[in-house]
């Protein structure tokens, strides 16, 4: 991933909180097949190995984790928000014209070493993890003993676990650092406007950091 220096955001614990606050990622793998792709919800252990570990789940129809073998590097997206920027959001647009679209995001590139966990153990406490994560917003969250020992036991059985080492975590936040911080704050607000508000407030705290940095 191109990374300008303006939009690098190599902070672990920056990236860590972005990886669990939104857990969706895409696994991109090589295959003899060529490169694959599989959208998955990840837990993130960040206290186990140097930069983490992260833990899912597929189907076990699906054939992932037969082409891919245990120790091979892999790579996980995750994706905090993304937004299309108009030049006319900038006050400096119609003082001089020169601006041009662009596009904001915030992700993380999880770069890993896949372990296949086709243990029913593994499996059932990564399936309990993510539900108590996941289902904890609910008014009366489900939890798995909700259902019959049977029924979870042959659900259990269809899916196959995965387990990532992080060796290497690359980020970028593209919120408009290189413009004027009238600008960025400009854009984030119409952002919040038209209902984007994880990047258009992401640009407005990028936007106060930068108003009072010191002079260089």
């Amino acid at each position: 991933m191109y990374v300008p220096a303006h939009f690098d955001e190599s902070r672990p614990e920056v990236l860590h909180d972005l990886i669990k606050q939104h857990p969706f990622g895409m696994l991109v793998t090589h295959t003899s097949g060529g490169l694959d792709a599989n959208h998955l919800p990840f837990e993130l252990d960040p206290a186990s190995g140097k930069l983490g570990l992260l833990s899912a789940h597929v189907a076990r129809a699906n054939p992932l984790w037969r082409e891919v073998a245990s120790g091979e590097e892999v790579l996980v997206v995750f994706s905090a928000g993304d937004a299309y920027i108009s030049p006319n959001w900038y006050p400096s647009k119609h003082e001089f014209h020169r601006q041009v679209p662009t596009w904001n995001y915030m992700v993380a590139h999880a770069h890993g070493r896949i372990t296949i966990r086709d243990d029913e153990r593994f499996v059932r406490s990564v399936v309990a993890r993510l539900t108590r994560t996941h289902e904890a917003s609910q008014p009366t969250p489900w939890k798995m003993g909700d259902s019959s020992q049977e029924f979870i036991d042959s659900m259990l059985k269809a899916v196959v676990g995965l387990e990532i080492e992080i060796t290497r975590l690359v980020g970028k936040s593209k919120l408009s650092q290189n413009k004027e911080v009238r600008d960025m704050r400009s854009a984030g607000e119409m952002l919040k406007t038209l209902g984007e508000p994880v990047v258009g407030s992401a640009m407005l705290a990028c936007a106060d950091a930068k108003s009072i940095e010191p002079p260089q």
